[in-house]
């Protein structure tokens, strides 16, 4: 006895079979616009594409190819994306040309730096030399000016007369400047002028001189522009009532000279 369950492939009543082809071809349907949509989404954007204009030859032909309508040209241009060639033209030969000047001047602008710095350099140490070059130039003709004036001074201020004590000590104030020189006018006016004419002394120095000849004893210990320093020998004989004959003194005597405006002056004298 055959199954009563068992059924032939088409088997069913024919509107189930239709409700079931159906669903299939729903399923089926479904799937595709699911893989349509995957594949979408993994290609890349297209950007469509121009319109094209198909334009006619006429029967007898042309020479020269045909000018594109304006119609056709803003076509063109309105269905060509704004892309990266856009930007590259934006940026032409001018601003490429700056660019690289103005890499080439950053470039340039240490060697001018280093260039004045250099000569700021040149220019300081030049100023150092010159002005030592004309400090020790000075300093030379002072030392020959101040011993000069020392070994014209130092008879001068260190002599004297009781007969013509005013004019001895008048001469001698021409060779002094500043303190010294006042204090020289009030020694000789309170101490050495009474005391010559008491005793009727006479001074007379002269700076020593070498036996052989030469020069007069005197050099410069110091000198700079505006003050200087000589070590003198000077010899004194003196003449008075209180000696018999004369007497000869030789002493050594230091002299500061300070420049003023009417010559080398002296400003100090110490015995030593």
């Amino acid at each position: 006895m055959a199954n009563p369950t068992t059924r032939g492939r088409g088997a069913g009543s024919p509107a189930r079979r239709t409700l079931t082809a159906a669903a299939r071809a729903a399923a089926k349907r479904t799937q595709r616009g699911e893989q349509t949509e995957r594949t979408e989404r993994m290609a890349p954007e297209r950007q469509p594409s121009g319109r094209t204009l198909l334009v006619e030859a006429p029967g007898d032909g042309w020479d020269d190819p045909p000018q594109p309508s304006p119609e056709f040209a803003e076509a063109v241009a309105a269905a060509e994306p704004a892309g990266p060639a856009e930007s590259a033209e934006s940026v032409g030969p001018a601003d490429v040309s700056h660019a690289g000047a103005g890499t080439r001047r950053r470039w340039r602008k240490p060697l001018p730096l280093a260039l004045a710095l250099l000569l700021l350099a040149g220019l300081v140490a030049g100023a150092v030399l010159g002005r030592q070059y004309l400090d020790g130039r000075q300093a030379g003709q002072a030392r020959q000016q101040a011993l000069a004036a020392a070994r014209t001074a130092a008879p001068v201020v260190l002599s004297y007369d009781y007969r013509h004590l005013e004019r001895d000590f008048a001469r001698a104030r021409a060779h002094l400047t500043g303190k010294f020189a006042e204090e020289y006018r009030r020694t000789t006016k309170a101490v050495v002028g009474p005391t010559a004419r008491k005793y009727h002394g006479v001074v007379k120095a002269t700076v020593a001189e070498p036996a052989g000849g030469g020069d007069p004893a005197a050099s410069v210990v110091s000198a700079s522009a505006d003050r200087a320093v000589v070590l003198l020998f000077v010899n004194q004989v003196t003449r008075s009532t209180q000696v018999t004959g004369s007497r000869v003194d030789l002493n050594r005597v230091r002299m500061t000279l300070t420049r003023t405006s009417e010559g080398w002056k002296v400003s100090a004298v110490d015995a030593l």
